[in-house]
């Protein structure tokens, strides 16, 4: 797996954490944690793809 994957991945795992705490406490701050795992998310996939692309051709 691609470092940045990692990278990506385990920003995408501590934002849902915090999205989770935000909401609990009530704060409406989490939308923006749901936010950040998304994009993050979205990063891991990319370098995934794009690395087994690279390897494939």
């Amino acid at each position: 797996m691609p470092r940045l994957a990692l990278y990506a991945t385990a920003v995408c795992v501590l934002a849902v954490v915090a999205a989770v705490i935000s909401f609990v406490q009530g704060s409406w701050l989490g939308i923006v944690w749901v936010l950040l795992a998304g994009l993050s998310s979205n990063m891991a996939w990319f370098y995934l793809r794009r690395q087994r692309a690279q390897a494939a051709g």
